[in-house]
């Protein structure tokens, strides 16, 4: 058989992995493009998604989809309202302070990760899809009688995870509408592009502030609820969203959303092709590669602006 069914299968399960990402990322870019924080407790917000995503689903009795539609809506609420309290009673008061923040979100990373494992436990616990119908993948080959369409046995997806890449397209789509097209986007825009004239034009930049904490840790857990039928709840699982969310903020500029779009699809689709035909240890060694080479070339990031 050719490699070719092999190739896109990967690249399916990398576009799965892409999609998570970029939601994962564009919170995290969002809260440093607008508060100019850098948010080490972003991968334990989407821990605590995944975590109360399990504890929503377990809850709901009947059919699987009403659980993880409950999911869908409580756990980007309440780890966004977490991480609202968290800015109103910490980062405030430090006036988001970049070198001060950094150690504060480290010390709630900590807070969060070890509360979770009181209540929740060390165990990996799975939450049951809504729909997971197998369905196989067509692939083009030319033959003796021409190009014709083959169903390789064994190869192929679930409707599932094509929902996932759907449904991250949609929010992400949300995202940007809610940027470019909202008056409380304008609001963001205009903090971030200079906090003491907002504050001089009346805007509540604590307010928004705090809205925009709260949204990048609510799409965090929101990528959580999506891939934890996938990969297991677990109270360590917030670390390597982290990391590659940074190779992903880093590679496509720091408070760039379309920058970080595009390097979580390039970051996403080389993870899963250079880890089913090589290793996922590879693909991690490229993508830390990858960083060095745009922080010596391109320190700016794919669509970052440089400082003047």
């Amino acid at each position: 058989m050719e490699i070719g069914p092999y190739i896109m299968l990967a690249s399916l399960e990398g576009a799965v992995t892409a999609a998570v990402l970029a939601l994962t990322a564009c919170g995290l870019s969002l809260v440093f493009g607008v508060m100019r924080v850098v948010n080490i407790a972003h991968g334990e917000f989407f821990m605590l998604g995944a975590v109360i995503a399990w504890w929503v689903a377990q809850g709901i009795a009947g059919h699987p989809a009403l659980g993880f539609a409950a999911a869908l809506v409580v756990a980007p609420v309440v780890v966004g309202a977490v991480a609202v309290a968290a800015d109103v009673t910490i980062l405030r008061h430090l006036d988001y302070d970049p070198e001060r923040t950094i150690v504060a979100t480290i010390g709630l990373l900590y807070i969060i990760q070890q509360l979770t494992l009181m209540t929740y436990g060390p165990e990996a616990r799975p939450v049951q899809a809504p729909f997971s119908t197998r369905i196989a993948l067509p692939w083009l080959e030319h033959g003796p009688e021409g190009w014709q369409v083959i169903w390789p046995w064994g190869l192929g997806t679930t409707t599932y995870k094509l929902a996932v890449i759907g449904a991250a397209v949609a929010v992400l789509l949300g995202v940007w509408a809610l940027m470019a097209r909202t008056r409380i986007g304008l609001l963001m825009r205009a903090t971030q592009m200079d906090r003491e004239m907002a504050l001089a034009f009346a805007i509540p930049v604590e307010r928004v502030y705090a809205l925009v904490f709260g949204l990048g840790a609510g799409l965090a857990a929101l990528a959580a609820v999506l891939i934890v039928p996938i990969q297991q709840a677990h109270y360590l699982m917030g670390g390597d969203p982290l990391l590659l969310s940074f190779v992903v903020v880093i590679i496509g500029g720091l408070g760039s959303l379309p920058g970080t779009v595009l390097a979580a699809v390039l970051i996403g689709l080389s993870d899963g092709i250079i880890s089913v035909f090589f290793s996922p240890t590879l693909a991690k060694i490229l993508a830390t590669l990858l960083v060095g080479l745009v922080l010596v070339f391109r320190p700016q990031g794919l669509f970052g602006v440089r400082a003047p």
